[in-house]
């Protein structure tokens, strides 16, 4: 079948010799495509959308032949679930769980602790109620239900969150496993002591409790002195060794005392030099030995992973490292391997390779994955395929035979070796308690319950979908229709989602497909199938919906309405060349009044408004060119009398006034025939019509005439105004505070900003609003007190000010209102040192705002967030060479701020550049303050800070805003008369610009300058001002680090291998461990 835009052209080809009036039937079906061919099954690779006849491609295929029942439904098999014969069960990960399911596995296959917890005294699930389920409570109760479970239950993995939430463990965050193990025990030691059988209280030390003493001995008067302890596994040193043995004895060997780390001999009485080495005295049964993988590296300041590889052997004799004790079975045999898989030590995942202590075979525990390796031997495989962390590969050594080497393993567990004779049959062939079992064998009756149940929803998939597949087959034979035959049209969209069986099929909507006359759209064609009346009876019978659309619902308004708008499309260009033709004409007779960039434009507003008609939508404002229903002109906005041709939606509106009359701008329009006007009229039949006897818009004339005598009014004013305050208009001969005025003990303040606008108005008197009022009250507080001290104003806030002699005062007061006279006096005071000046203003400063305003500032100045600081790097505690000498990076326009400007003296100042400097004056603290207002600035505005004090905005529109409270950091102000400068920071060489919040600790800013200098954390010396930062858990804002401030980086030294660095880029917060958990007794 042809694309579907040809099918859409040759539907419409008719309309070039057919007019509206004479469309019939046949061009009504050739528009809606009713006799197009239908396609045939393997023809189309898709469905043909142009087509309503072709059924092709729309979901079918899946449906039409043999299908397998399996592709009814989604839902995994329950069996597959279930535990296979002769096998473990696993754990589920929560998370970041995995580290604490290898102990769990390692744990539950020591046979003597699981058959001891298997004896403790648990009432709750001895009298437990079958009918509710069973929830543990202690630590130990969590243990014995979770091995019941792993030994008998049915499922092929279970879930152990009863466990991790009892022991208060999050679940996302992954853990150290060492220290795990340890606290495990300890909480596990503790719970069993307080069992009332002697021989469950102290299993955890008959298990795995060794003993050893710290022997040191003076080498002075020889005297040994012993420190013994006990242990729970041996902490072994891997750095530098290649085997277990090497470990061990290094452990084991003698350390010299000697220097500053002397021993205090009580036989000597004094501290004398000495060795010490530590002397294993017992093993346990169960021999945990801890390989130290993850060591603190002091470059980094953070855990790293050790991937060195460590040779051991599956029979351990730790005979030659026992004292004394020769009757003290010493050898014993490999039962657990823990892994770790990754090259961080803050990632990775953890599994374990179990021993089964009744059979000998080897299982691979890897959360819920248990694989049984082959042939009763240990196979750590992929475990040592990880990623090196240095570019020197490292080669696996060769094992010889009953050894083992990794790079992986964190912990091996070695049992005891006993005789077979020796063993207790009851304590190898461990069975669940009779209490337990019962718990047990209620899980597994809700785990066969829900086997039952996924099985028969399965089934009810499978049933629905053979139900579904014989409708379709019945279906979708009838819904071909024949030619004469009654039909109705489906949406196209509803046949595939009734097709598709992972959705739900609602009922047929065909509301969306309707034109405004209520039948079916020509648009909507393309997006719906012809189908055969019997189809649809059924498919409405059993799904319901509508409204129907059958060959009665075939829209001839539609039709014709859409013939007339492709004609005048095709007639456009013709008429567009007869109209600037007949344009160019000189007129004679009656004449029509046309804007003239509607004129220019009237060919594209044609062509829009007729492609919306085509499509049957219309501009969402209501706006038809004039085609649709009738426009007010009154709701033409005052700014399309402009002519915007961009913005012009109706023919004409372009000479519209706000009244809805002829615009009085007779340049923006043109006469144009009445031959010209009716052709246009063709396409905007509803535009607004003006002969050429239509007079203009009254009321704009009137208002036009008014506008003229108000700026005459205007101009007089500001000449008045102007000759009476000339020496304040030009800015000379203005007093000033630093050098105060001889002959005047007085002076008046208005606000700088009052001064802007009253000579903006003198200037431009036609274009500026007259100023009526000086708005003193604007430096005043709430109070009504005066917000500048005289020191204040001599150190830069007299930028916000105006100084008026007492003469201009008088002339100001009776031209404008004045809400309130605010001026400074000057006196003479007598004193030791001989007469000295004093001020004073009129009103009296408000000292409570002052102050509270200056604390806003400072507070303002420690909670910030985005800011932006700057890391500049030291050598050799002076700062970087050329550190005067901006970077090269530095633009253009910023080495032009660096150029000294001097303004002109006082008197002689351009009466444009005061604001400017005070704005560029303005510091940086000022703009980062939260509180400070942005707005426009087309009136003066305050701004209210939390604690009442008020800031001002002085500046025109467009410019920065600047308060009228004064600023206690004058680093950055420039004083009066002085050098104007650039207040942009200078980024020098080895400085770097990081963003930063008040709220963020240093230990977090030094990890940001580690990415951007390469320098470790451990390694950073930052300094403010001189003074050192220390405090990594402190916080900026506490710091006194502020926006814009510069910090000193001074690094001790380089790191070489970066990659060593990988563990503190995954680092942000602070370890926290085990803190807060069950663990640790919370």
């Amino acid at each position: 079948m042809a694309p579907r835009i040809q099918l859409e052209k040759a539907a419409w080809r008719w309309v070039e010799s057919v007019k509206p009036e004479e469309i019939g039937q046949q061009h009504i079906e050739l528009a809606y495509r009713v006799n197009l061919p239908a396609c045939k099954r393997g023809a189309c690779r898709r469905n043909c959308k142009g087509n309503p006849n072709c059924l092709v491609g729309i979901g079918e295929q899946a449906w039409l032949g043999e299908i397998d029942e399996n592709a009814f439904h989604n839902i995994d098999d329950p069996n597959s679930e279930r535990r296979d014969k002769n096998t473990f069960v696993g754990l589920t990960n929560l998370g970041a769980t995995c580290y604490v399911n290898t102990f769990l596995q390692v744990w539950f296959h020591n046979l003597e602790l699981r058959w001891t917890l298997y004896q403790c005294h648990n009432p709750r699930a001895q009298e437990h109620n079958l009918e509710s389920d069973y929830e543990p409570e202690s630590i130990c109760e969590h243990l014995q239900y979770l091995f019941a479970l792993l030994q008998n239950s049915n499922r092929k993995y279970i879930d152990p969150s009863g466990l991790v939430k009892a022991l208060g463990l999050d679940t996302g965050q992954q853990q150290d496993a060492q220290e795990f193990s340890k606290l495990f025990l300890s909480l596990l030691e503790d719970t069993l002591s307080k069992q009332k059988d002697p021989n469950l209280q102290n299993i955890i030390q008959r298990q795995f409790c060794g003993q050893f003493s710290y022997v040191t001995v003076c080498n002075q008067c020889g005297r040994s002195s012993a420190l013994p302890s006990r242990f729970y596994e041996l902490e072994l040193n891997i750095q530098g060794h290649k085997n277990l043995t090497e470990c061990v004895t290094e452990f084991l060997k003698e350390e010299k005392l000697d220097g500053e780390n002397r021993y205090f001999c009580e036989s000597c009485q004094s501290k004398q030099s000495a060795t010490r080495r530590i002397k294993l005295h017992s093993l346990p049964p169960t021999l945990n030995l801890q390989l130290m993988r993850f060591v603190f590296d002091r470059q980094t300041g953070h855990k790293k992973k050790l991937n060195t590889f460590i040779s051991f052997p599956e029979q351990l004799d730790m005979g030659p490292f026992l004292e004394g004790k020769e009757d003290q079975k010493c050898v014993y045999e490999l039962s657990a391997v823990l892994i770790h898989r990754g090259i961080s030590a803050y990632s990775g995942h953890y599994i374990a390779h179990v021993k089964d202590a009744r059979t000998g075979d080897w299982y691979k525990f890897n959360d819920e994955e248990i694989e049984k390796m082959e042939g009763k031997k240990l196979q750590l495989g992929i475990e040592e395929d990880i990623a090196e962390t240095v570019k020197s590969q490292t080669r696996k050594p060769k094992c010889s035979k009953g050894y083992h080497c990794s790079r992986n393993a964190y912990m091996l567990v070695y049992k005891v070796q006993e005789e077979e004779e020796s063993s207790d049959p009851s304590r190898t062939n461990v069975q669940v308690p009779a209490f337990l079992q019962r718990l047990v064998d209620q899980d597994n009756h809700k785990f066969e319950e829900w086997c039952s149940e996924m099985a028969d929803m399965r089934k009810q998939s499978v049933d629905k979908g053979k139900a579904k597949h014989e409708e379709v087959k019945e279906l979708y034979e009838l819904l071909p229709t024949t030619d004469g035959e009654p039909y109705e049209f489906i949406p196209l969209d509803w046949l595939k989602k009734w097709l598709d069986d992972s959705t739900a099929t609602k009922e047929v909507d065909n509301s969306l497909f309707l034109c405004s006359h209520g039948k079916l759209h020509p648009d909507k064609v393309g997006d719906s199938k012809r189908v055969s009346m019997q189809a649809a009876e059924l498919l409405y019978e059993r799904y319901g919906g509508g409204p129907r659309l059958d060959e009665s619902s075939l829209c001839s308004e539609c039709v014709g309405q859409r013939c007339r708008v492709l004609r005048l499309k095709n007639q456009l260009n013709e008429d567009y060349k007869e109209v600037s033709n007949l344009v160019k004409r000189t007129l004679s007779g009656e004449g029509y009044w046309v804007g003239k960039a509607s004129l220019r434009s009237w060919r594209q507003l044609a062509l829009e408004q007729l492609e919306e008609d085509e499509h049957g939508t219309k501009y969402s404002n209501g706006q038809t060119n004039g085609l649709g229903p009738h426009i007010s002109s009154r709701d033409f906005g005052s700014e399309l009398s402009e002519g915007n041709e961009d913005d012009m939606k109706t023919f004409n509106e372009d000479i519209v006034c706000t009244h809805g009359g002829l615009s009085i701008l007779e340049t923006e329009r043109k006469l144009v025939s009445s031959e010209v006007w009716n052709k246009l009229r063709v396409y905007f039949s509803k535009a607004p019509e003006f002969n050429q006897n239509q007079e203009s818009c009254h009321q704009c004339l009137t208002l036009e005439q008014e506008e003229k005598d108000n700026e005459a009014v205007s101009k007089m004013m500001a000449l008045d105004q102007k000759n009476q305050l000339l020496n304040l208009f030009h800015e000379k001969n203005r007093p000033t505070l630093s050098k105060w005025p001889q002959g005047s003990d007085v002076l008046y303040v208005v606000p700088l900003f009052f001064v802007d606008e009253w000579r903006k108005f003198i200037r431009r008197p036609t274009k500026s609003s007259p100023v009526s009022n000086v708005g003193n009250t604007l430096l005043l507080c709430p109070h009504g007190g005066f917000m500048f001290t005289y020191d204040s104003l001599i150190g830069g806030d007299a930028q916000h000010i105006a100084l008026l002699w007492p003469n201009e005062w008088e002339v100001i007061s009776r031209l404008f209102i004045v809400d309130q006279a605010i001026s400074i006096h000057c006196f003479t005071q007598t004193t030791p040192g001989g007469p000295s000046p004093r001020f004073t203003t009129q009103p009296d400063l408000c000292w409570e705002c002052r102050e509270s305003f200056l604390f806003q500032q400072q507070r303002d100045l420690r909670e910030y967030t985005q800011a932006t600081i700057y890391i500049r790097k030291v050598i050799e505690d002076k700062r970087m060479i050329k550190e005067a000498a901006p970077e090269m990076t530095a633009s253009s326009s910023e080495a032009e701020e660096e150029k000294e400007e001097h303004p002109k003296v006082d008197g002689e100042r351009d009466p444009d550049f005061s604001q400017q400097t005070a704005l560029v004056q303005k510091t940086k603290e000022d703009l980062a303050d939260p509180d400070f207002p942005d707005d426009s600035l087309s009136e003066t505005t305050w701004c209210q800070s939390q604690d009442g004090a008020k800031r001002l905005k002085l500046c025109d529109d467009g410019a920065v805003s600047a308060p009228a409270v004064p600023v206690t950091n004058m680093s950055n102000m420039t004083k009066l008369g002085g050098i104007r400068r650039s207040t942009r920071h200078r980024k020098l060489r080895g400085e770097k610009a990081l963003i930063v919040s008040a709220n963020q600790t240093l230990k977090e800013l030094k990890i940001q300058i580690m990415h951007a200098f390469s320098v470790a954390p451990f390694d950073q010396n930052l300094s403010i001002d001189g003074k050192s930062l220390t405090d990594d858990s402190a916080t900026l804002g506490s710091l006194g680090i502020i926006p814009e401030c510069i910090i000193c980086l001074k690094a001790d030294e380089p790191i070489a291998d970066y990659a060593a660095m990988d563990d503190v880029y995954q680092v942000r917060m602070p370890e926290e461990g085990f803190k807060g958990t069950g663990l640790l007794g919370h």
